[in-house]
């Protein structure tokens, strides 16, 4: 469990900095803060994936409680308004949160009484369960909900005007359409009686979206509310759901997530017996790592897996999907899920490119990324030496293959082997095709045209893993290795002797770019050698020096004027520093590898990985976010969870073989 104490608790600012999330494997999601503010658009109880994994809604923001117990009445709910004014203060009655598991629980004291609160999805359902519990009290106590809806994407925010929707009781809870062809939300709890009501609460202030220049006012509805009393011991749940509910089952329904938890434990140390070798951050990010596997139906396959990059606001990235793949399905020993996610990406192939991301609100997915298809060769060599599994080569080969012979022939975006040298190049003017992708209008912040350092290695690594893979199937893999062995004599024009280290970018429109970054790292972190062995250990030492932090890799030295060293501001001046100095905690995982790589000691290099877990209560509890700022001290920042930060980490430790030593 990861536990924070009552002190931080009743502090509304720390409190609402400490975020949770709980996902449903369709991309739908329930998230919020301990305190029990809505701090960003992105918080609520229910957004439903109405597409998986995505055409995401919000459907229900938020159910309050308000208990009257020993003569007093206690409203737990903490709102913040337009006008800046806190109420009600539910806050100061909590009494410590627990992430038990995936599970946000909350523990309330009310005089002498002690309330639990839960919160928890059915996995696989557009459905979120709220369970009070009284723990403890000396008599019986009266509890009254507010259960509030609303309707819009999960992007937006509503400004109700004279919105009105159709809010009825049922024999079975309370049916809320919200207008004519939209998603209906039923309630529906386990004791008590729902009572209809319509009531727009207006002007709801969002600090997370003021902080982003956005739009940070919203209004909901307060749809329904319910009395019930319940006795030392009791509970009351509610579920509400995009479906007709069943009677409520809540006990049924929090072991079905306890079980699913404990089965994916065990998956990732080859069972029960073997769960405690697993360190306690390693155990949550197992938990985690989960909660970004989706539903990607395909035609030929309504059960296809995919990753969403992380949350809030991502979809299923190409690029992300195939970095993150090791470290959430096959470092948690789930192959299954590693060969569903693979097969989903081979049928998006598409001159020899792989999506770079699939528009959450369902339009045709989008193929401008130069990385993505390489580091899907990478995962597809990494599936086959995990698992063997010769019946699906065939099929993964077909696609790895077609990668390699697209990018060969050329393909969008000027993506194509240089005929001079074999090595790959990429860009065209007003396109950012690397991972590192940021544009500001028409600027492209880092246009990177030309060839990419970690471009050309992943090119290297691709070729190589075509021919080892042809080879398994009796094939003639000599076109890819005559390819890597000239790519591999091309990479020492990455060597700039000056710098002690790698150019980013060789051959781009202003010649060598010797831009300090960390993008070189995969020339030593990834397997084939491309590099001697003193020409590493430089990589890894620069930088080690200029580069790392407790929560990742700076995007940029601190000493190119470029830098930036907080992120923060208008959405421009954001993606003005994202890659601009900014942190990014999935080169946490590589680093560490390349640590291993080069100086051959394994303790030190998983305590690099320990330290950059011990952000694990910095963004959403329990998970790594994406980023933080590049000075001290390296606050959190962007999505507060994301798949290749708790891939990366969690695929390096496995890697590194830190499990057989804790």
């Amino acid at each position: 469990m990861i536990v924070i104490d009552r002190a931080t608790c009743a502090n509304l600012a720390t409190a609402e900095s400490r975020e949770w999330i709980v996902a449903n494997g369709l991309g739908g999601f329930a998230s919020g803060t301990i305190a029990g503010t809505l701090t960003r658009r992105y918080h609520g109880l229910l957004f439903a994936a109405r597409r998986p994994p995505v055409s995401r809604t919000l459907l229900c923001p938020k159910i309050d409680a308000a208990l009257g117990y020993d003569g007093r009445s206690y409203a737990l709910a903490t709102d913040r308004w337009g006008s800046g004014t806190v109420a009600p203060e539910g806050y100061v009655y909590v009494n410590g949160f627990v992430l038990d598991g995936t599970v946000p629980v909350w523990t309330y004291a009310c005089g002498d009484a002690i309330i639990e609160r839960r919160v928890w999805m059915e996995h696989n359902a557009n459905r979120t369960y709220v369970c009070y519990r009284i723990v403890q009290a000396r008599s019986e106590v009266a509890i009254r909900l507010r259960a509030f809806a609303n309707h819009r994407d999960l992007h937006a925010t509503t400004k109700a005007g004279d919105w009105h929707m159709d809010v009825r009781t049922t024999p079975e809870g309370v049916r809320v359409v919200p207008y004519d062809g939209a998603a209906t939300i039923f309630f529906r709890a386990d004791r008590g009686a729902f009572a209809a009501e319509h009531v727009w609460y207006r002007d709801f202030m969002y600090t997370a979206e003021r902080d982003r220049g956005l739009d940070d006012r919203e209004d909901h509805l307060l749809a329904a509310s319910l009395d019930a009393t319940l006795l030392p011991g009791e509970s009351l749940t509610v579920a509400v759901a995009d479906h007709d509910l069943a009677p409520v089952e809540s006990d049924a329904a929090a072991l079905r997530e306890r079980e699913r938890e404990r089965l994916l434990l065990g998956a990732a140390t080859g069972g029960d017996a073997q769960t405690a070798t697993l360190p306690p951050w390693a155990r949550q990010l197992v938990l985690g790592a989960d909660q970004f596997v989706v539903r990607r139906p395909l035609p030929s396959d309504p059960y296809a897996l995919s990753i969403v990059a992380g949350y809030h606001w991502f979809g299923d990235w190409g690029r992300d999907t195939a970095i993150a793949l090791p470290g959430i399905a096959l470092a948690t020993g789930r192959p299954g899920v590693a060969r569903s996610i693979l097969l989903t990406f081979a049928s998006y192939i598409d001159r020899g490119m792989l999506p770079n991301f699939f528009p959450d609100s369902g339009e045709p997915a989008e193929y401008n990324t130069v990385d993505a298809a390489l580091w899907y060769v990478e995962a597809v060599r990494r599936y086959i030496e995990a698992t063997g599994d010769g019946a699906t080569l065939p099929r993964l080969y077909d696609a790895v293959a077609a990668i390699v012979d697209g990018y060969t022939a050329g393909t969008r975006y000027g993506i194509g082997v240089d005929p001079a040298d074999g090595l790959l190049q990429a860009g065209e003017p007003g396109v950012a095709l690397t991972w590192m992708d940021a544009k500001v209008g028409d600027w492209v912040v880092t246009p990177r045209i030309g060839k990419a350092v970690e471009v050309n290695a992943l090119w290297v690594n691709a070729l190589r893993a075509c021919a080892a893979l042809a080879g398994k199937l009796g094939l003639d893999g000599t076109r890819f290795a005559t390819a890597a062995q000239r790519a591999e004599g091309s990479f020492e024009r990455f060597w700039n002797e000056r710098g002690g280290c790698c150019y980013d970018v060789i051959d781009g429109p202003s010649g060598d770019d010797a831009s300090l970054r960390p993008n070189q790292l995969f020339a030593v972190a990834l397997p084939i050698e491309v590099l001697d062995a003193a020409r590493r250990r430089a990589i890894l030492e620069v930088c080690a020096s200029r580069l790392w932090t407790p929560v990742g890799l700076r995007s940029l030295d601190p000493a190119d004027a470029r830098f930036v060293g907080r992120y923060g501001g208008t959405p421009a001046q954001r993606d003005a520093a994202y890659h601009q100095g900014t942190v990014w905690t999935w080169l946490a995982g590589p680093f560490a590898l390349a640590h291993l790589r080069v100086y051959a000691d394994p303790a030190v290099a998983a305590a690099l990985l320990a330290e950059c877990a011990g952000t694990l209560t910095d963004a959403a509890l329990g998970m790594l976010g994406e980023i933080a700022d590049g000075n001290a001290p390296f606050s959190s920042r962007g999505a507060i969870a994301q798949a290749w930060s708790v891939a990366t980490v969690l695929d390096a430790w496995c890697t590194i073989g830190a499990g057989e030593r804790s």
